[in-house]
């Protein structure tokens, strides 16, 4: 299976890591907002930074999710057209704090994202 990452904005992993509870979708909207969290593969995770978060000044992390975990709670992942013809992983539900098996720092410099 495909690693499925999650770009989120520092803060609201932490806040999530307190209450158990991660239900952001993307930045500026929550997953009651858009009715999933976006995710990307490893391969999709440096474009998609860079088209959302290319002039955010602010500390990221990259959350590696499991997806066996989460389809086997109940929570479908589909992976639909991202508007440019490719597919993204999408998941349709919040996610539990135990379902993140890593959590990467990260950060925007000069529009790249950088990870470590």
């Amino acid at each position: 299976m495909t690693r499925i990452l999650h770009l989120a904005e520092t803060e609201h992993w932490l806040q999530a890591k307190k209450s158990g509870v991660y239900s952001r979708s993307t930045r500026g909207a929550s997953l009651e907002d858009v009715g999933f969290i976006h995710c990307s593969s490893q391969e999709q995770l440096p474009v998609v930074a860079g088209f959302i978060y290319a002039d955010y000044p602010g500390q990221l992390v990259v959350l590696e999710l499991d997806g066996p975990a989460i389809e086997a709670a109940g929570i479908e992942i589909r992976h639909e057209d991202g508007g440019d013809g490719e597919l993204y992983p999408h998941v349709y539900g919040p996610l539990k704090r135990e379902w993140v098996k890593a959590a990467h720092p990260a950060r925007m410099v000069n529009g790249a994202l950088v990870v470590g």
